[in-house]
C-alpha cells in the first residue's frame, strides 16, 4: 500500500459523486441490488473508487444472493481495514480502504469455504480494471 491520502470534506466531494461521498465518507449504504458491479462477472481486479487501492479479486467474487457484490477474500491484508461497527442496533465489522479511509460496507462470517467470509461491499465504492 502507498502512503495514506488524507483530503479535506470539500475535497472528496470533488472527486466523489453525491452517491458515493455520501456512502464512503459518511458511512452510508446504497440500495440492495441497484449497483452496476453486482452482476459483473468480468476477471479483473475491484478497486477503491476514491483512491484506486487494490482491494478485491475477481477470483473471489460470488452471488451471496445479498443484493451488494460478495467477495470470499481480499487481495492484501495491509489493504482493507477492519472497525467494530455497532451502529443501527447490531454488531457488525465495518470494511475501510487503509489508504483513504473510505467506507466500503460489512464482512460477514456466512462466506464460503475455505474463508467462510462474505465482504459485502456496496458497489459505488469500488471500480474495475479488467484483466488486472
Amino acid at each position: 500500500m502507498d502512503q495514506k491520502i488524507e483530503k479535506t470534506d470539500k475535497e472528496w466531494k470533488e472527486i466523489l459523486t453525491p452517491e458515493q461521498y455520501y456512502i464512503m465518507r459518511e458511512r452510508g449504504t446504497e440500495r440492495p441490488f441497484s449497483g452496476e458491479l453486482l452482476h459483473n462477472k468480468e476477471k479483473g481486479t475491484y478497486l477503491c473508487a476514491g483512491c484506486g487501492n487494490e482491494l478485491f479479486s475477481s477470483n473471489t467474487k460470488f452471488d451471496s444472493g445479498t443484493g451488494w457484490p460478495s467477495f470470499a477474500d481480499i487481495k492484501s491484508n495491509g489493504n482493507i481495514g477492519l472497525k467494530s461497527d455497532s451502529s443501527q442496533g447490531m454488531e457488525r465489522v465495518e470494511v475501510t480502504c487503509k489508504k483513504c479511509d473510505a467506507h466500503l460496507g460489512h464482512v460477514f462470517d456466512d462466506g464460503p469455504t475455505p474463508t467462510s467470509k462474505r465482504y459485502c461491499i456496496n458497489s459505488v465504492c469500488l471500480r474495475f480494471e479488467k484483466g488486472k
